[in-house]
């Protein structure tokens, strides 16, 4: 029952995850290291600041209200 219980806390967290686009830092990271294992990964922060400052450039890329 435990082991179930714990099985549904990490899907409920993964979904959220993905759901919200958090993951997405997680997996460019794992994108650079895989395909340009010399290429430095940024950080979370610079990340975010370029992926936010690439959709307030493109409108195709996400819509922000605010």
């Amino acid at each position: 029952m435990l082991v179930r219980g714990v099985r549904v806390l990490r899907w409920m967290r993964w979904y959220v995850r993905e759901l919200t686009d958090e993951s997405a830092y997680d997996r460019y990271v794992a994108h650079v290291r895989k395909d340009h294992p010399d290429a430095p990964a940024p950080s979370r922060r610079t990340f975010e600041r370029e992926r936010t400052d690439r959709q307030e450039a493109d409108p195709r890329q996400g819509f922000r209200c605010c």
